[in-house]
This record gives C-alpha cells, sequence and structure tokens, in this order.
C-alpha cells in the first residue's frame, strides 16, 4: 500500500492534466471541423451573390 499511494500521486496529477487538455482540444476540434463542413456552401453563396449583383 505504501508503493502504490506515490504511485498515484506522482502520476495521477498528469493524467488528470492530460484529460483536461484533450476534453478542451476535442470541443475546438469539433468546432473547427464544422465550420470546414460549412465552408462550400459559404464559399458556393458568396460566389453566386457576387455574380448576381
Amino acid at each position: 500500500m505504501d508503493q502504490i499511494l506515490p504511485f498515484f500521486s506522482d502520476i495521477g496529477f498528469p493524467i488528470i492534466v492530460t484529460l483536461y487538455l484533450l476534453h478542451r482540444i476535442e470541443t475546438k476540434l469539433d468546432t473547427l471541423n464544422e465550420t470546414l463542413v460549412e465552408l462550400p456552401d459559404r464559399l458556393h453563396e458568396g460566389f453566386q451573390s457576387q455574380f448576381r449583383g
């Protein structure tokens, strides 16, 4: 038991920080993905409005 407690205190903090950062990156990647999916439609709309007017 004495060997397990220092292991968790040494390794637990980096694991928590890594999981937190991965969660933040995941939300930003989701937003980026949605933006990239919408980009062709927005470009198409922009070109159509430019040539109409």
